[in-house]
């Protein structure tokens, strides 16, 4: 079964603000790496402390927050930014 990937409406905002070859870099990465995949922490990472269980994708200098649903076969995108400015 593969995972359909989503955006909140936060980071569909976040990616509008952002310079247009950059998201479109981040949409494209999203695209070939985490949506339709089997296994979507393959690529992430886990974060720790009160984000414990949200997951983040490395994209050059920005982080794409992520919250990997497994019984309904969901990435959810909640937050997209610069890697000095994501987790404030």
């Amino acid at each position: 079964m593969s995972y359909q990937l989503m955006l909140s409406n936060k980071a569909r905002k976040q990616l509008k603000k952002l310079d247009p070859p950059v998201a479109e870099m981040i949409i494209r990465w999203l695209k070939a790496n985490v949506d339709g995949v089997d296994n979507p922490r393959k690529h992430g990472q886990a974060l720790t402390g009160e984000y414990k269980d949200l997951w983040h994708y490395r994209v050059g200098n920005y982080r794409i927050i992520c919250d990997v649903r497994d019984r309904e076969l969901i990435i959810l995108a909640l937050a997209v930014g610069h890697r000095k400015d994501i987790y404030k």
